[in-house]
């Protein structure tokens, strides 16, 4: 049997850092598993998607290298969907009902009032043909539910271990609305059968809705797919982060310059047993992914644990793999520049800042023009290389008899502006001799 999983956004906004979670434990067990992910675009809602997100979606998973054996639309699926429909009606399963949202909001309040659980009552499937008739003669269209049929449904989820929902304690889900329009259940459970689907994994907000589709899929003559459900993203405090979502877009981390590495790196180690570490390609990820790492708590998302993660796989970036993208920033020095300074980057874009301490102009800092004019005189002439920051070190000290910071920081406050930086022995050659001499002298350059 081929492992098969699937990945299904809605194109009605780009992919944030929840969906991407939820595709990366789809992409990693399906890899790990020798497995197939499918991508299906779940675009029912024909006024709110739009292609453009649609390439959006396409766009953020090949830039986090999640790449889809196979594709579909379910706005291409209609068809697919009516049959399935046809079939659940024509077996009693799917009725149709003509209660308006403001008597079913009524009736949920008069439940709740007496101690009774706001479960639908089924008042449709007592309606004569009659009744009907006259209902629809006013111009009532109906809403279609899916007929429950009150046993208890069991899984073994691949997260949370032996489940169980009692369909009893459930309304009849509605799977079709007033206008004709399919909601998310039933093309989804369609789709799965179609597909040849054998895993779903997604969080655990669905974990009710498991119970419902485990009673569609055998309606339509199929068995439920393997299901793991795993908790959601909180921020790095444990509060909600939907009110911060919309800035965790995968095009936000991307044009910010953040490495896809570290965001999948981040994304599959938090809320697992496995330390938050960067790791080199999906492969590796997919090789160490286990569903029974993950814990029951929710998963904490930390920017600047991101950040952590994401300077570390800078760190270990040799020159050309960054080469492009440092041209494509105005920022390629050559590799001896990249080999000072890669270790003091968190995000790529950081790499102009010291691309401009070397090339200047830079205002230096100077607390001692005294000690800086002394050191000026120091200068060794001619080319530097590893060896001369030593030297010219070694003879300020001599002059001067600073030694330790009070010989390190105004000499590096002078150099690059800053107190804090690369090695100076590799960033020194970098400068070279004139703008070191014009900045001791405290002249910007």
């Amino acid at each position: 049997m081929t492992i098969r999983l699937r990945f299904a956004p809605s194109p009605t906004g780009r992919l944030h850092v929840g969906n991407v979670r939820t595709a990366l434990m789809n992409w990693l067990f399906g890899l790990g598993q020798g497995g197939q992910v499918l991508l299906r675009i779940d675009d029912t809602d024909l006024v709110r998607s739009t292609k453009a997100f649609e390439q959006g979606i396409e766009d953020d998973l090949k830039w986090l290298g999640l790449n889809w054996a196979e594709r579909a639309n379910q706005s291409d699926r209609f068809a697919e969907y009516e049959k399935a429909a046809a079939k659940l009606k024509a077996n009693g399963l799917l009725y149709p009902c003509y209660e308006s949202e403001e008597e079913l909001d009524r009736k949920r309040k008069i439940q709740q009032a007496t101690g009774k659980p706001p479960v639908y009552d089924r008042a449709a499937l007592k309606l004569s043909e009659s009744e009907r008739a006259k209902l629809e003669a006013e111009g009532r269209k109906p809403h279609w539910r899916f007929k429950l049929s009150g046993a208890r449904k069991e899984w073994t989820d691949l997260v949370r271990g032996d489940q169980s929902i009692d369909t009893a304690s459930l309304s009849d889900p509605v799977l079709i609305r007033e206008d004709g329009g399919f909601l998310y259940t039933l093309p989804s459970v369609v789709d799965d059968i179609d597909f040849a689907i054998t895993h779903i994994a997604r969080g655990e907000d669905h974990v009710t809705n498991s119970g419902v589709q485990i009673e569609i899929f055998e309606a339509l003559g199929a068995n439920a797919p393997e299901m793991g459900h795993f908790p959601l993203l909180v921020g790095a405090d444990g509060g909600a982060l939907s009110k911060r979502i919309g800035s965790l877009s995968v095009q936000d981390l991307r044009d910010e310059g953040y490495e896809p590495v570290a965001v999948l790196s981040h994304l599959a180690k938090i809320g697992t047993s496995d330390p938050v570490e960067a790791r080199d390609s999906v492969a590796t990820l997919a090789a160490e992914f286990d569903f029974s790492k993950i814990g029951r708590a929710p998963a904490r998302f930390d920017p600047e644990e991101l950040k952590r993660v994401n300077a570390a796989v800078l760190h270990g970036l040799e020159y050309d793999a960054v080469r492009e993208r440092l041209n494509a920033l105005g920022a390629d020095r050559g590799e001896a520049f990249w080999n000072a300074i890669r270790a003091n980057l968190s995000l790529l874009p950081d790499v102009r800042q010291w691309a401009q301490i070397v090339d200047g102009p830079i205002e230096p800092v100077v607390p001692d023009a005294a000690f800086a004019a002394a050191a000026a005189e120091l200068l060794p002439t001619g080319g530097y290389d590893m060896q001369s920051w030593s030297a010219f070190t070694n003879a300020v000290k001599a002059k001067t008899g600073a030694k330790g910071k009070a010989l390190f920081m105004p000499l590096r406050q002078a150099l690059t502006g800053l107190d804090h930086g690369p090695e100076m022995a590799a960033l020194f050659p970098l400068i070279g001799e004139e703008k070191a001499r014009k900045r001791l002298l405290g002249q910007a350059a």
